[in-house]
């Protein structure tokens, strides 16, 4: 059997995750939240972006959004992406697996203070 190409799931693939939680973005939107979400941490690249999506899209994780309605042409061409909810329970899962990450951490005395 083949190996998953979103086992673990990448960070980057997560933070997109994320973005789309609350809304359905385009591609330039999804970096920019995730420049935010992140603090300036982290900044998605066009190449890690869009594989990214791909792989995204290819596991179900995420859907292309019907935007024929746009009110100009140039929102028309964008593509708009939201999470699935195969996608929420992914992103469900990994914060779970995060937070328990922590919760050795801390325990390990390596993290200390309140995250989670």
């Amino acid at each position: 059997m083949p190996k998953r190409r979103l086992d673990p799931l990448p960070s980057a693939a997560f933070q997109i995750l994320l973005s789309l939680a609350e809304e359905s973005l385009h591609g330039y939107g999804i970096m920019r939240q995730v420049e935010q979400q992140t603090n300036g941490r982290m900044r998605l690249g066009p190449g890690t972006l869009y594989s990214s999506i791909e792989a995204l899209l290819e596991n179900g994780l995420i859907e292309e959004v019907d935007r024929r309605s746009a009110p100009n042409e140039a929102e028309e061409r964008r593509r708009y992406y939201r999470l699935t909810s195969v996608g929420r329970k992914v992103a469900r899962s990994e914060a779970e697996r995060l937070a328990d990450l922590l919760r050795v951490a801390r325990a390990k005395n390596i993290l200390r203070g309140d995250y989670v």
